[in-house]
């Protein structure tokens, strides 16, 4: 039996990354995975991925910044699997390192709508169905960016620490439903949003300096978040609520930085 087994997850941004590594770990765990994307095609591959291993997996193309789409997700994971048992929702848009003088409310407005809008309406509509069966649990993926500064741009920091605020919240509001909430926060991790810091330290011949900040000296990997979300999601996690747990190999126990031109 599967530390999943029979259970029914909900997993966003699963067309890449975290969310991918993720729908594919929970699947070999015994879930029954809905696979959230706004990439049709990215999300069908990491479908096909699971199904080859022998998973359960739907798939749904949806914004999860929409609200009708969330519903509509939550809605279709009932309707096929009976119910909803967690929701990790790992959505998120980096919106690039833009200095804030050139930063817009437009800006600030699509990353805050994806990155925490998002798992709030995942939060609101997945938890009357866990509250009525009298259990539940959703992750959501914060930051490093949004415990301490130097990990991240301005709006996508704020955003995270905003997702912290949201699990610590959502958790206390829930009190004695049997639904817990948590938020995993991950360090340097290479994934699609990653992609041009590693492209260009790639480039540059630099690849090994990569995670040199953080005192496990490396950079981390998808699966390592996943399987952190995994126990969070998991029943082996019955006495964790209201937590933002680092996944960062060190990182945020002191968040070295190098200055910026304006810094030094």
């Amino acid at each position: 039996m599967g530390r999943l087994a029979g259970k029914s997850i909900i997993i966003t941004g699963a067309g890449s990354g975290i969310g991918r590594a993720s729908a594919i770990i929970f699947a070999r765990e015994g879930a029954n995975v809905v696979a959230v994307d706004r990439v049709e095609e990215a999300v069908d591959e990491t479908a096909s991925i699971v199904l080859e291993k022998g998973g359960v997996i739907k798939t749904v193309a949806a914004d999860v910044g929409d609200e009708n789409a969330v519903k509509g997700f939550v809605d279709f994971c009932v309707s096929e699997f009976g119910g909803v048992d967690g929701v990790y929702a790992n959505a998120g848009i980096s919106g690039g390192m833009v200095p804030i003088e050139d930063q817009t409310p437009a800006l600030w407005e699509e990353i805050l709508r994806v990155n925490l809008i998002g798992p709030f309406l995942a939060i609101k509509h997945a938890s009357p169905h866990m509250i009525k069966q009298g259990r539940g649990a959703i992750v959501c993926t914060a930051s490093v960016a949004g415990l301490r500064a130097n990990a991240g741009n301005t709006p996508y920091s704020a955003s995270k620490a905003g997702v912290i605020s949201l699990v610590q919240t959502s958790a206390n509001q829930f009190y004695g439903t049997g639904v817990r909430v948590n938020a995993v926060c991950p360090g340097l991790i290479e994934t699609g949003m990653t992609a041009p810091l590693f492209e260009g330290a790639r480039a540059r011949g630099s690849e090994g300096k990569i995670g040199q900040l953080n005192p496990t000296a490396r950079y981390g990997h998808p699966e390592e978040i996943a399987n952190m979300a995994l126990f969070l999601v998991s029943d082996e996690a019955s006495y964790v609520n209201g937590q933002a747990i680092p996944v960062c190999g060190g990182l945020s126990s002191t968040h070295p930085f190098a200055p910026s031109r304006r810094g030094a």
